[in-house]
């Protein structure tokens, strides 16, 4: 059975996770370091790692089969779902498979290199909006009927 994992300390989406969730019938699990209240819901459960630097990244990674959904803005986790026939998308929609990620993780390779280097400085990543989230629903939902 596909399962949803969720990289959660900073996610934006779980509730429509668990809308998408709740359609298909999809286990979910969410991976941070401080716990959620799953209210008893019989889909979700809520697993908590050490607060330590990629502790949810190598819990998920280790976890994660063919098949399963990870949700992450995490580039590194994202490969190492892929890695294992496994698809990653971000809050914003973005999807990672073998065709994205080479890409994806060149870009946050080359990004912070210019940032190490002082070429970059501030602005940071755009601002989550509305049409990110309905994106990130119509994509989740896509994937989460696909066999």
């Amino acid at each position: 059975m596909k399962t949803v994992y969720v990289d959660a300390d900073a996610c934006p989406v779980k509730d429509e996770v668990m809308r998408v969730a709740d359609r298909h019938d999809i286990p979910v699990v969410l991976v941070s370091n401080r716990g959620f209240r799953t209210g008893g819901h019989p889909l979700l459960r809520s697993v908590v790692v050490e607060a330590t630097p990629d502790a949810a990244d190598n819990w998920i990674a280790a976890e994660i089969m063919a098949g399963d959904i990870c949700v992450t803005n995490d580039v590194p986790l994202a490969a190492r779902c892929v890695e294992k026939d496994a698809t990653a998308i971000a809050p914003n929609g973005k999807v990672f498979d073998t065709a994205s990620i080479g890409m994806a993780l060149a870009m946050r390779d080359l990004m912070t290199d210019l940032r190490e280097t002082g070429d970059i400085t501030g602005g940071g990543p755009k601002g989550f909006t509305a049409q990110d989230r309905s994106r990130f629903l119509n994509i989740l939902d896509a994937l989460a009927r696909k066999p």
